[in-house]
C-alpha cells in the first residue's frame, strides 16, 4: 500500500472533522447527570477522585490536547468510564472543554443493545468518538478538547476476575500521538472496578460466538444463568466504590530520544510496554492503599438511608425505569419545551412503568428478551 503524503493525510483529517460534533449534545449530558446519573455517582458507586488537582490537564504543548489514559475492568457494562466522565463534567461546571473526550470502542456504538438501556447514540451524545486511528488523529486537531483513551480496549473490561488488576497489552496509538504531537500523557487508575461483577470469567470460545451478534464478551459467573430470566441484569453492576487515582505524568520527551518519524514498529511497542509497566506499578500500589474494601457496606447503607427519597432508583433493578423516564422527559423537553422534572416518591416506579411500558419487558423472565432484542437489533448497524 502506497504511503500517504502529508497533504493527503491533511485532506483526510479535514474531511473527517465531522466526528467532533456528530450527535454530541452538551445540554443532554448536563440534563442526564443532573436528573439521573447523579444517583449512581453519589449513592450507588460513591465515586471518589484522588490527586486530580487543577493542573492535571495543563498542556505542555498549547497546540495539542493532553492524552488521558486509564485501565479498564469490571466484566460488566463500562460503568467505570461512564461514572468518571460524568462526575468530572459535573465538577467542571459542565464546561466540556475542561473534560477529556473519550475514544469508545466502535463495537459499542453499532447497536442499541450496547448503549445504556438502548438509548440511541448514547456514547456519542455524551462526547464519545469511535476509537479508530483516523478519529484519534482527527481529535488531535482540536486543542480545546483533551482526549481520554483506554489502551486496553474492550479486552481490558473482559479479562476475567482471575486477572484482576492485571493490565492487558496496550494499544500503541496513544504513544504515537503523544510523540507525533509532542504532548504529555496523564494516566490515572480505577480502583475497585474489578468488583463491579466479581468472580466472573471470560472464555475465548464463547466470546467468539457472542462477537458475531455484536457483543464483545460474555461474562460467565454466578449471575450468568439469571441473565436469561431477568433482562435488566444485562446492565447490572455490584455497588463497588469506584476510586480514581491520578498516576505519575508521562512526559513525551522522556519516552524516547529518537525523532518520531524514525521509530520502528517494535520501538513503538516497547515504549507502550514501558508506559504500561509504569501504570501497573502505580496500580499495584494504589490497590494496596485503597482497594482493601471494595464495597464499603456501612458507607453504602448510610448513603442509601440518607437519600431514601430516591429509592429504589439507586439500585440496578430500577435503572431501566430511571433511564427510560429521563429519555421520555428529554424528548418532551426538546419537542415541546416542557422542563424536565423527575418526581421521585413511593409511587414513582409504578408511574414510570406506566409512562414507559417498554420497561416491563426488562422484568419478564425469558420472554421479555424477545421484544428487547428486536429493539436492540432492529437497526443493528447504527447510522455511521
Amino acid at each position: 500500500m502506497a504511503q500517504l503524503t502529508d497533504e493527503q493525510i491533511g485532506e483526510r483529517l479535514e474531511s473527517n472533522k465531522k466526528i467532533y460534533d456528530e450527535h454530541f449534545d452538551t445540554e443532554y449530558c448536563q440534563a442526564l447527570i443532573s436528573h439521573a446519573l447523579h444517583i449512581l455517582i453519589d449513592i450507588f458507586f460513591r465515586a471518589e477522585k484522588i490527586g486530580f488537582d487543577e493542573d492535571i490537564l495543563s498542556r505542555n504543548n498549547p497546540d495539542a490536547p493532553v492524552i488521558v489514559t486509564s485501565n479498564h475492568s469490571g466484566m460488566s457494562f463500562p460503568w467505570d468510564g461512564i461514572i468518571f466522565l460524568s462526575m468530572t463534567l459535573r465538577e467542571k461546571g459542565y464546561m466540556m472543554e475542561d473534560v477529556p473526550r473519550p475514544l469508545v470502542a466502535p463495537m459499542l456504538s453499532q447497536t442499541r443493545l450496547l448503549q445504556p438501556f438502548m438509548i440511541p447514540y448514547f456514547w456519542k451524545k455524551c462526547g464519545g468518538v469511535d476509537a479508530t486511528y483516523l478519529n484519534f488523529e482527527t481529535m488531535m486537531q482540536y486543542p480545546s478538547a483533551n482526549i481520554l483513551v483506554f489502551p486496553e480496549g474492550v479486552p481490558g473490561i473482559g479479562k476475567g476476575f482471575n486477572r484482576k488488576y492485571e493490565m492487558t497489552r496496550f494499544a500503541t496509538s496513544f504513544v504515537r500521538m503523544s510523540l507525533k504531537y509532542k504532548t504529555d500523557v496523564v494516566p490515572f487508575v480505577t480502583i475497585n472496578g474489578e468488583y463491579l461483577n466479581p468472580y466472573t470469567y471470560s472464555f475465548d470460545g464463547i466470546n467468539n460466538l457472542t462477537k458475531k451478534i455484536g457483543v464483545p464478551f460474555f461474562p460467565m459467573g454466578v449471575l450468568t444463568p439469571f441473565l436469561l430470566f431477568f433482562p435488566w441484569l444485562f446492565y447490572f453492576s455490584f455497588p463497588s466504590k469506584l476510586i480514581y487515582v491520578r498516576c505519575r505524568r508521562i512526559k513525551y520527551d522522556e519516552l524516547t530520544g529518537q525523532p518520531y518519524n524514525e521509530l520502528s514498529q517494535e520501538e513503538i511497542h516497547a515504549i507502550a510496554e514501558k508506559v504500561q509497566q509504569s501504570m501497573q506499578e502505580d496500580l499495584d500500589g494504589y490497590v494496596v492503599k485503597y482497594g482493601k474494601k471494595a464495597y464499603r457496606r456501612k458507607e453504602l447503607y448510610s448513603g442509601v438511608w440518607k437519600n431514601r427519597k430516591y429509592f429504589p432508583f439507586m439500585f440496578p433493578f430500577a435503572w431501566p425505569l430511571l433511564f427510560e423516564e429521563f429519555e421520555r422527559q428529554w424528548k418532551r423537553y426538546k419537542e415541546k419545551g416542557v422542563p424536565i422534572k423527575m418526581n421521585f416518591g413511593w409511587f414513582a416506579p409504578l408511574l414510570f412503568l406506566i409512562k414507559n411500558p417498554i420497561t416491563i419487558f426488562y422484568y419478564i423472565p425469558i420472554l421479555g428478551w424477545i421484544p428487547l432484542l428486536f429493539r436492540g437489533y432492529g437497526k443493528r448497524k447504527m447510522k455511521k
